[in-house]
């Protein structure tokens, strides 16, 4: 998944961070679940900082604005998918209803992880340096 100790050890961190935030977002009523929102998002914050401070040993970016675009796209066709499952999930009542509400926020998320993202990726790839 990373290429160096450095971005191996970021991306862990980003990973452990979002499960923590999620679970303090889940737990919030309680005190540990404030306690754990709080930690989640300083380690997310965090990793974002590793992140950058990292990048610059990757070598210089493409200069086309596509890749950005197709990123961009990506990412929001991601997060939208999961906002469509979260909002019928509370919006609709029937098994059904959530059941193809579900399937269908799925499925914009992965055509933004599995389609866009990729195709972003493809532009400057490892291998055809």
């Amino acid at each position: 998944m990373a290429a160096t100790k450095a971005q191996g050890k970021s991306f862990t961190l980003f990973m452990v961070s979002v499960t923590v935030t999620a679970a303090g977002i889940a737990f919030v009523a309680l005190a540990i679940g404030k306690l754990a929102l709080v930690v989640g998002l300083v380690a997310l914050v965090l990793s974002g900082v590793y992140f950058f401070k990292i990048k610059p040993e990757e070598g210089e970016p493409a200069s086309s604005a596509q890749p950005l675009v197709l990123k961009l796209g990506g990412l929001v066709a991601a997060l939208l998918g999961w906002v469509v499952i979260l909002v019928g999930l509370h919006a609709v009542s029937s098994v059904n209803g959530r059941l193809a509400i579900t399937i269908a926020g799925l499925a914009i998320s992965l055509v933004g992880v599995l389609g866009l993202l990729p195709a972003a990726s493809r532009k400057n790839a490892i291998w055809k340096a």
